[in-house]
């Protein structure tokens, strides 16, 4: 808005009624100004004036005023013209996350020139400013925990903001276990519009809620995965960890063959030998041959009151053998446990797991499957892993 400037406001002087007069000069356009109009206290509101009035005889301003404030004040500041900012290519920095991001723990790396000198990184336990410091704490998880990184999506969520989806699981090589660790959640990536850069990168954890640093919840979050587990390095189902909540794991099996007979409890072991039997070469003549051992071994419940109960042994991927049942695969959340897994015990866990998963809206189908990875005569009772596993309608990955 152009407003008149006025050169001299000094020779003002009072007239017989006791309102001031002024006599001014036409008034010349200035430089655009923004009005900020302010509503004044009620104070002011009652020792409010008119605006002035000009005088077109006498080229005048008759400025008339009962009090100190008038009923709107007006402030008025020079505008200062910003230089136009670079257009920012959002949808292509996406792209380039993409293509980058996967090389995150690789010999490669990331390219250290999409990003700001001065860049912002936080995680619920780390804090570094600068991109040496980013790159820093990249090199030191890459030496000390081995991890695996997965970008699940990537996309914009603001002007300047990319939001990614990732999930990151390490194996801590300095304790003799190796224990593994899983992170899964969201980062949000933010753009220099100056630069066109990354100017900040902030993780946010979905197994705790206080993410903001320095968290104590994501300090216990980790050293709660140190917990030791025994898991034989024997071929397993194949699956992919897309969330990881603090109570349980949500997971994308592929399919695989499995060998299986009748059992009685979810816990027991009918059945086990028979099944054992298949694995060691005792099959039929048709299928003679040994087979390589797998983990887990799965007991299944068909429906929620355990009416039907299956033992089944994961069979190597190679075999393609037509008598034998093919588990389809698909999404199943995850709990994991360690100890001696009693009836009482597995059957509490399952109740757990779907409380869970109804609380945070999924859908659990009905049944469950437990899953062994060891055998209990020769492991410790305490290192065993056990999971439960619930096999869901629909999942979104949000």
């Amino acid at each position: 808005m152009a407003v008149p400037r006025y050169h001299d406001l000094s020779s003002i002087a009072p007239t017989e009624n006791g309102r001031v007069t002024t006599l001014l000069p036409h008034p010349q356009p200035a430089p655009s100004a923004h009005v900020a109009l302010r509503r004044p206290g009620a104070a002011a509101r009652a020792a409010a004036v008119a605006f002035p009035r000009k005088d077109p005889k006498l080229n005048q301003l008759d400025v008339s005023y009962y009090g100190q404030w008038s009923k709107w004040a007006l402030r008025l500041s020079l505008a200062e013209q910003s230089p136009p900012k670079p257009a920012v290519d959002v949808e292509r920095l996406v792209r380039f996350l993409y293509d980058d991001l996967p090389h995150l723990f690789d010999d490669q790396g990331i390219d250290r020139t999409a990003y700001d000198e001065r860049v912002k990184f936080r995680d619920p336990i780390t804090k570094h400013d600068t991109i040496s410091g980013y790159l820093f704490n990249i090199a030191f998880l890459k030496t000390v925990f081995r991890p695996d990184f997965q970008l699940h999506w990537a996309k914009q969520t603001g002007p300047y903001e990319i939001t990614t989806r990732w999930t990151m699981v390490m194996k801590f090589m300095p304790l003799p276990w190796k224990p593994e660790l899983v992170f899964t959640g969201t980062s949000i990536m933010g753009v220099n519009p100056e630069t066109v850069k990354f100017c900040s990168h902030v993780d946010y954890w979905d197994s705790i809620k206080e993410n903001e640093y320095f968290s104590l919840e994501g300090l216990r979050d980790v050293f709660r995965q140190l917990q030791y587990y025994k898991t034989p390095e024997l071929q397993s189902p194949i699956y992919q960890i897309l969330k990881r909540t603090g109570k349980y794991e949500v997971r994308k099996y592929a399919p695989f063959l499995v060998a299986e007979t009748s059992g009685d409890k979810l816990s027991g072991s009918k059945g086990f030998n028979d099944i054992a039997g298949y694995i060691f070469g005792k099959n039929s003549k048709t299928e003679k041959m040994k087979m390589k051992m797998t983990t887990p071994v799965f007991t299944q419940a068909f429906d929620n009151e355990l009416s039907k109960i299956s033992i089944q042994f994961v069979l190597p991927l190679e075999k393609d053998l037509s008598s034998l049942r093919q588990v389809d695969g698909g999404i199943a959340a995850v709990l994991k446990f360690s100890g001696e897994p009693t009836e009482d015990i597995v059957l509490e866990k399952e109740r757990e797991l779907r409380s869970s998963l109804l609380r945070d809206g999924l859908k659990p189908k009905m049944g469950c499957l437990f899953a062994r990875y060891n055998d209990p005569g020769r492991t410790w009772s305490f290192t065993l892993r056990n999971e439960v596993l619930i096999w869901l309608e629909e999942f979104e990955l949000d």
